[in-house]
């Protein structure tokens, strides 16, 4: 039996806040690599001064085309927990942006797993999907 995938609808925002560090979530619709990789150029434009913007995708039918990257910060800190939000909703042609402004207090691997797990879910918490 096949189950039928849900996308995202509209873009959403969610926040995750941490020790004076601020990681804001954006969840987009895509529906290729070349439109995620556009969205993300424009996020790196719009918020220059953010230490670090984290994504991951999921893309196709069956979400075949899927990445999640950490940009800079420790290896399967952020991108992983981001793409795995994605694969709990099931969503495919779909994104999530995180940008993280760092606030000066390191927060450990652990406490960069939470924070980009609840900023990604925030931002699916904040949107419909179908």
């Amino acid at each position: 039996m096949e189950q039928k995938s849900a996308t995202i609808t509209k873009i959403s925002e969610g926040i995750y806040k941490d020790k004076g560090s601020k990681f804001l979530a954006f969840a987009h619709h895509v529906e290729s690599v070349d439109e995620a990789k556009s969205i993300i150029a424009k996020y790196k434009k719009e918020h220059h001064k953010a230490r670090h913007v984290c994504f991951a995708y999921r893309i196709g039918d069956n979400a075949e085309i899927y990445r999640g990257c950490d940009d800079g910060e420790p290896s399967g800190t952020a991108g992983r927990p981001i793409l795995h939000q994605l694969e709990l909703e099931k969503l495919t042609n779909a994104m999530i942006v995180v940008v993280r402004y760092f606030g000066g207090t390191l927060l450990g691997t652990g406490g960069l797993v939470r924070a980009y797990k609840e900023a990604a879910a925030d931002a699916l918490k904040n949107q419909s999907a179908v």
